[in-house]
């Protein structure tokens, strides 16, 4: 099968660097795949899951919270907000980040920063249901 480069970059350290088959992208306008020869294009990212598959049988998940992604036929650079293999994760560090937004949405009186912050703590606890946490 036909491979592309993918990078994955989060705020602390490179988390992925390498050739891959297939990316699946939590794109803030819905999930999306990106596969070899793929279209070019700029998209926002929202909190989810982000697998990629290296061949068959054999990937990774990280969970990404916001971000962008730019896409062509030859490759695909994330630029994440914050990144953190599944490895890395557990149920009480996701339950620890919904109460600390839940904290933070309480504290204000924008609605807009409410709405915004009610969307991330949905995102979260999506995220937490699809890792089966």
């Amino acid at each position: 099968m036909a491979t592309f480069q993918f990078d994955l970059v989060g705020p602390e350290r490179v988390l992925y660097s390498g050739p891959v088959d297939a990316v699946q992208l939590p794109g803030s306008e819905g999930e999306m795949t990106v596969l070899p020869g793929h279209a070019p294009v700029l998209t926002t990212l929202k909190t989810g899951v982000l697998v990629i598959t290296e061949g068959p049988q054999h990937g990774k998940r990280v969970l990404v919270r916001g971000g962008f992604a730019e896409i062509n036929a030859t490759s695909l650079i994330v630029l994440a907000e914050r990144a953190t293999p599944v490895e890395e994760l557990t149920p009480e560090s996701i339950d620890a980040e919904i109460a600390t937004a839940e904290t933070l949405r309480d504290a204000t009186d924008d609605l807009d920063k409410r709405r915004d912050i009610d969307m991330a703590i949905a995102q979260l606890r999506e995220s937490k249901e699809t890792l089966k946490f």
